[in-house]
């Protein structure tokens, strides 16, 4: 049974009274929030009469965005907790019409920072010297001169902002609240209550009956709201294609990269590096078809364990000792860090009826916060280090950086994570002499490669797509988003699987692809991580000490040039082919392992 959220210990549920002791003490900063927009209309037509009006502008936009930094991770955690609870979502959406308001009312910053002229703005930073810590804020703003519009077109777009949640929210909604499943029924048939926290340890169970049972009743639900899940994705395709050709960009692409400073070209290369790379994929989806003796191999097959008999149920205490050990090679500040988040409810562990499905973590002021739905899986282990990478991460930059560059651009948001995975596998490896359990080990290994650099370029090559069918003015129907989801599938994983049916409708449940292009980051970040994981483990200090002011660098330097700081140049296809070359490698390990 799952429990319901007062049935949980305290000690496995997070601190948001660390945030706000109560939601009076929230509300009472909520209140005195109001008061921020007349602030900020104060400075309007005045950004560029003197250094000291600029300094004074841009520091009551950094205590701006450390108040709402607290007061919407507040919101949005507690409505995580149980998103059936009214109160939370008001509060929500409170604090959303809040920062519409003060969105709009500072919709002239940006057309008022541009107007001063380089000669003005270089008498600025030697007349205050303050003011020279904004010197690169200031340059990413005005870098974007060509898609800024005029101060009342920036006000409209400051007041449609709010309505470009509208898909997401109403995914989220059909996603975590409404939508209920029939349960599994395994082998003897016994029920299992399925639902989006056991659906991956159902789809990780030897019980190839329990699997196939689970996979068809989830999908059997979203096919009968097939059409509801399109509506909700042709939305957000519309909405980023109208901001975007509103700010003069070519493609939805173009203006989600730029706000990064990641190039283009750093996408396609992720898509042309994995296409070149089908055939090891093609090669593992062979090797596990006949690892698992099956006359056809499905899609309820790919989360299995190639090899049986091998317990790795992991209680939550013991990962969390398994990750103090795995992540040593970072050096002992990084795991008193690593302690602190342990010691004191920064992670709220387990599942309770009506909490928002997956795992995340938060990067607040205070200290991150950790949502998990922990099941004592190795995968859950490996989840429990990715996102306390992420935690550290923005626990680093928070600390180092000043409110201005502390948040980090997503580009570099999942390269910690899946560093902090390659590092558990690589413990794992070098501790672990039994034959089964390496070839399990490398299974997952090989299974890491498959769901983040292949399947995620997959869902990133998906949502370019109808991203792409969209700004041609075509209509995203059910039936569209099914038909080009099936061919990617038929592309990736070859002609060894059986593609069902259901594996087309696998779109309508993924809430990545309401980010705004964030999934390939996954996949670049893992290649990433692959080469940094590597370079800790070999060189030692030298790259533990690069690695950490990479993770203390927020966004005081371009996304690439904080990698090449780390040794890494994503500029290139380099880490992608050499990553992948890897996986080619451990399938030819799994091979001797199954043969010898």
């Amino acid at each position: 049974m799952i429990p319901e959220r007062k049935d949980l210990p305290l000690e496995e549920t997070w601190a948001l009274e660390d945030l706000f002791a109560t939601d009076e003490a929230y509300q009472a900063a909520f209140e005195a929030a109001k008061a921020y927009p007349a602030k900020v209309s104060a400075y309007e037509g005045r950004l560029g009469e003197s250094a000291a009006t600029l300094l004074a502008y841009l520091r009551l936009d950094d205590e701006m965005s450390n108040e709402f930094d607290a007061m919407l991770n507040y919101v949005y955690r507690r409505g995580d907790e149980d998103t059936r609870v009214a109160k939370y979502q008001n509060m929500t959406a409170q604090v959303m019409n809040l920062l519409t308001e003060l969105s709009a009312a500072g919709s002239f910053e940006t057309n008022e920072l541009l107007a001063i002229s380089e000669e003005r703005l270089e008498a600025f930073y030697k007349e205050e010297p303050d003011l020279e810590l904004y010197h690169r804020h200031l340059d990413t703003i005005r870098r974007k001169k060509d898609h800024i519009l005029s101060p009342a077109e920036e006000k409209l777009l400051a007041l449609a902002s709010q309505l470009s949640d509208t898909p997401e929210n109403l995914f989220g909604m059909l996603n975590d609240a409404d939508l209920t499943f029939s349960d599994a029924v395994d082998e003897k048939g016994e029920k299992h209550a399925l639902t989006h926290g056991t659906y991956i340890p159902m789809m990780q169970s030897q019980d190839r009956a329990l699997r196939k049972s689970a996979f068809e009743n989830l999908y059997g639900v979203y096919r009968q709201f097939r059409n509801t899940s399109a509506a909700a994705l042709a939305g957000q395709c519309k909405t980023l294609w109208f901001f975007a050709n509103a700010r003069k960009y070519p493609t939805t692409l173009a203006a989600a990269l730029d706000s990064t400073e990641v190039p283009e070209s750093v996408y396609h290369n992720l898509i042309e590096a994995v296409h070149q790379n089908f055939p090891a994929m093609h090669r593992y989806v062979s090797l596990r078809k006949k690892l698992m003796g099956v006359d056809e191999l499905h899609f309820y097959d790919l989360y299995a364990p190639m090899m049986k008999d091998v317990d790795l149920t992991v209680e939550f205490a013991e990962a969390k000792e398994l990750a103090i050990k795995a992540l040593a090679p970072l050096g002992e500040d990084y795991l008193a860090m690593l302690k602190e988040g342990f010691d004191n409810r920064w992670i709220d562990v387990r599942e309770n009826v009506g909490k928002r499905s997956g795992a995340y973590s938060a990067g607040p002021k205070v200290h991150p916060f950790v949502l998990l739905n922990y099941h004592d899986t190795l995968n859950d282990v490996f989840t429990l280090v990715h996102e306390m990478g992420h935690s550290l991460h923005s626990y680093l930059s928070n600390k180092t950086q000043p409110t201005v560059y502390s948040n980090y651009v997503i580009f570099v948001a999942e390269v910690a994570s899946t560093c902090n995975e390659a590092l558990l596998m690589e413990y794992l490896l070098q501790t672990t002499t039994d034959k089964a359990k390496r070839a399990y080990l490398i299974n997952y290994f090989l299974e890491q490669f498959r769901t983040t650099l292949y399947r995620q370029t997959m869902f990133a090559e998906f949502e370019l797509k109808i991203n792409q069918l969209t700004q041609r003015g075509e209509g995203l129907t059910a039936d569209a988003c099914c038909e080009i989801y099936r061919k990617l599938n038929e592309d990736y994983f070859g002609s060894d699987i059986v593609v069902d049916d259901e594996i087309a409708l696998e779109w309508a449940r993924i809430p990545h692809f309401y980010y705004n292009y964030y999934v390939y980051q996954y996949a670049t970040g893992y290649a990433a991580a692959i080469a940094l994981s590597r370079r800790i483990l070999n060189e030692g200090e030298e790259a533990v000490k690069d690695y950490l002011g990479f993770l203390s660098g927020g966004c005081s330097k371009s996304p690439i040039d904080l990698l090449k700081g780390a040794g890494v140049d994503m500029s290139t296809p380099d880490p992608v082919n050499d990553a992948l070359k890897l996986f080619d490698e451990l399938i030819s390990q799994m091979e001797q392992l199954c043969e010898g």
